[in-house]
């Protein structure tokens, strides 16, 4: 089974116009993603995105990239296109990895690509321990609430995807990673934005909307997404002595 790595990116985040050319370390936040994501080795990657200016970056780093529209509401309508613009006919999966969280965990990547490989789930992502209060309230901190227990499933369905909670009962960080079965992604395409999707600004919502399960897996650690300047300089802080 083949799996295909595409990472959405665009310069025109509401919140933090220009992340993706932001740099740590010297090295660009889109191009730190790509390196990552070839790191696990579990196929090619590409990034996807509307602008030249993360095209070139990418490829100045030893990256691919492709040039998709500026017309797509969320990031997996640009990988959808992105993956009909490569026309590669032997992919499995299509893993959709966020371009804004830099200090992901490799082995989480690999980790959700073989589950996903066990031929039990359509979607599959990963989710995270929420360690303090202040993650619960901050509705910049996407929240999934869980079908059953991990203790008891190692990869159960999500009941709900938000960002505000009323109680804490089987609720995790949701970390902005995917995998598709490509069948699967053709026919969440298809289907229209939800009221719930416009409502919360949770592209997820549209699979669980149209009956489509998203099942989650357990994460070894919760990474920052890099949404707002705070969140910018905190990663800076963390990665400031890696490599």
């Amino acid at each position: 089974m083949k799996t295909l790595i595409i990472i959405p990116s665009r310069m025109s985040a509401v919140r933090l116009p220009g992340k993706p050319l932001l740099k740590i370390n010297g090295l660009s936040i889109i191009s730190h993603v790509f390196k990552k994501a070839e790191s696990a080795k579990i196929g090619e990657v590409i990034v996807a995105t509307e602008d030249q200016e993360i095209i070139d970056d990418v490829k100045s780093n030893g990256g691919n990239a492709v040039l998709t529209s500026k017309n797509h509401k969320t990031g997996t309508d640009r990988i959808f296109e992105a993956f009909n613009i490569l026309n590669e006919n032997n992919i499995d999966f299509i893993m959709n990895i966020q371009g804004d969280e830099p200090d992901i965990d490799i082995d989480d990547i690999k980790n959700l690509d073989t589950k996903m490989k066990s031929g039990i789930s359509k979607i599959g992502t990963l989710a995270a321990k929420i360690n303090n209060e202040e993650m619960y309230q901050d509705e910049n901190l996407v929240k999934v609430k869980i079908q059953d227990p991990f203790e008891k499933n190692p990869f159960p369905c999500a009941e709900y995807f938000m960002r505000k909670i009323n109680n804490k009962d089987n609720v995790y960080h949701h970390i902005g990673i995917y995998s598709y079965e490509v069948r699967t992604l053709k026919k969440f395409i298809s289907f229209s934005q939800t009221k719930n999707e416009l409502k919360h600004n949770l592209e997820q919502l549209r699979a669980l909307d149209n009956g489509i399960n998203i099942n989650v897996m357990l994460a070894k650690k919760s990474p920052i997404g890099i949404d707002t300047q705070k969140d910018y300089l905190a990663i800076k802080e963390i990665m400031k002595y890696k490599i």
